[in-house]
């Protein structure tokens, strides 16, 4: 089983869950299930959430492709940092 950890820096958990929960269909489309939503207790200005995906290549090459149009359209757009984890 493989997962997605993203780490956000100065993003509101409020927002962060609000664009999660509207790119939920997009995230299912591409094998992205959301399973869980963290505020850091000792940084609160960062969210983690992490992402159960069904190809963990797919995934990775997806998330490049969507944080450079991102990128493209605005360079200072915060993007996640993100770790591909290999449960296999």
């Amino acid at each position: 089983m493989a997962h997605v950890l993203a780490k956000l820096r100065s993003a509101p958990l409020a927002a962060v869950k609000q664009q999660l929960e509207h790119d939920v269909a997009e995230h299912a489309e591409q094998g992205m299930y959301l399973e869980h939503l963290w505020q850091n207790a000792d940084k609160p200005e960062e969210v983690l959430f992490l992402f159960q995906v069904k190809d963990l290549a797919h995934c990775r090459q997806r998330m490049r492709e969507v944080h450079a149009q991102a990128l493209a359209k605005n360079p200072d757009t915060p993007l996640p940092e993100l770790t591909f984890l290999d449960g296999s």
